[in-house]
């Protein structure tokens, strides 16, 4: 399987997916620990991390298969819906947590 099928296996397959350095648990980064703590203020009931550090190929990987330079990248629905700026934007603004709220309920449903 190819890094690119491998992503996008794992963003269909997922209701919330989140590509980052570092894990939920421990972010290795500034921009990834604030976009988890966005998930979880959205009430996010399962966010899947991939922690781009453990495999260069996924790390660059991502960044072709969305057409977007930076990491960390949320994912949800399959949708790409963008990084860290972007994820403040739409809690402040309201626009994330129906997104998340949608993503929970499709959860309940499989």
């Amino acid at each position: 399987m190819s890094i690119h099928d491998s992503i996008k296996e794992t963003v269909t397959s997922n209701p919330i997916v989140l590509f980052m350095k570092g894990t939920g648990q421990f972010p290795m980064c500034g921009f990834s620990g604030r976009a988890i703590q966005i998930l979880k203020a959205c009430n996010a009931e399962k966010v899947v991390t991939v922690n781009v550090l453990d495999d260069p190929e996924i790390r660059q990987g991502i960044k072709d298969y969305s057409n977007w330079p930076t990491i960390p990248q949320l994912y949800i629905n399959g949708e790409f819906v963008g990084g860290c700026d972007i994820m403040i934007e739409m809690f402040q603004n309201g626009e994330l947590q129906p997104l998340v709220t949608k993503a929970n309920e499709s959860l309940k449903a499989s």
